[in-house]
């Protein structure tokens, strides 16, 4: 499945308890658009979550994942942070994609008021905070990526 050649875009992915939301890159690696949000009805239960991502990055010629780490703001690892490890050794072995691991320090906050601003009510949120989440994630790596070069 892995797209080696280095064309492609870069997913973003934060993953939840129930959810993971999902962003990718345009080709070239400059802007992140949100794409989804998919559910689950339990936490371990992700075989489901797996196929839906494969297919996204089927869909949209993905040549590695960016995933969002959930470090405590103090920089500590959370509880968090050994199911986000597990899902990423599976998506490594599943796809044959790099999957990089990117700090998402506030982007939960972050979602929360661009969701404000944009009008949306906070009953609403939940339907698209991690969404945008995973977009925030995104944009952050490709920021920095383009800041090194």
């Amino acid at each position: 499945m892995a797209g080696s050649s280095g064309a492609g875009r870069i997913m973003g992915l934060d993953f939840g308890s129930k959810t993971v939301g999902v962003a990718v890159s345009d080709p070239l690696g400059i802007t992140a658009q949100g794409v989804t949000i998919i559910r689950r009805e339990r936490e371990n239960k992700l075989r489901r979550t797996y196929a839906a991502i494969e297919e996204l990055i089927l869909e949209y010629d993905v040549r590695s994942i960016v995933l969002g780490y959930p470090v405590l703001l103090s920089g500590k690892e959370g509880e968090r942070v050994k199911a986000t490890l597990a899902f990423k050794e599976d998506l490594e072995r599943r796809t044959g994609l790099e999957v990089i691991l990117e700090d998402e320090r506030l982007t939960t906050v972050q979602a929360h008021r661009s969701l404000d601003d944009m009008g949306i009510r906070s009953d609403k949120h939940g339907e698209y905070v991690d969404e945008v989440a995973a977009v925030l994630i995104l944009q952050g790596y490709l920021d920095r990526q383009r800041n090194l070069i």
